[in-house]
């Protein structure tokens, strides 16, 4: 087993993801950590557990990248919150399967920030596709593929 801890931006993780998640936490006994600013409902386990922060821009984020640590997995589609970890030797993982790296990392925030440029300038950049059957798919097959590497 390769994980030692999974942390989730939760706050924004879809709740078909949290169910995935929780069942992986119970099939490997790998530490599954939800950290939100909001209450979580998360099952009674040993495997489990929710960190409520504070109200405010980027508190989970914050807590997330002070707390994680290098090997472990944190599933979040904050792509500057990706980049910190990263760059912390973290696994960051999106909810539509996508891994963040070294190699694909800067052309990820690059791309955001050009959204975000459009976008501030009034062009409607139509936002993100809906979240798919294949988009959950690639997910539980890439954490399965993380769960099975040996440390």
């Amino acid at each position: 087993m390769g994980l030692k801890k999974i942390w989730v931006d939760a706050d924004a993780c879809p709740k078909v993801i949290k169910e995935i998640l929780f069942r992986a936490a119970e099939r490997t006994t790998v530490p599954l950590v939800l950290v939100a600013n909001q209450p979580l409902q998360v099952p009674k386990s040993p495997h489990v557990r929710s960190v409520q922060v504070g109200a405010g821009f980027d508190v989970a984020d914050n807590y997330i990248v002070q707390h994680a640590e290098a090997g472990e997995l944190v599933i979040t589609a904050d792509i500057p919150l990706a980049a910190e970890l990263v760059a912390k030797d973290c696994l960051a993982l999106n909810p539509r399967g996508e891994l963040y790296t070294e190699e694909n990392i800067r052309q990820r925030l690059n791309m955001r920030d050009f959204m975000d440029t459009l976008r501030s300038s009034g062009i409607d950049t139509g936002g993100h596709a809906a979240f798919s059957q294949a988009d959950r798919q690639a997910f539980a097959n890439q954490l399965d593929r993380l769960l099975a590497k040996p440390s």
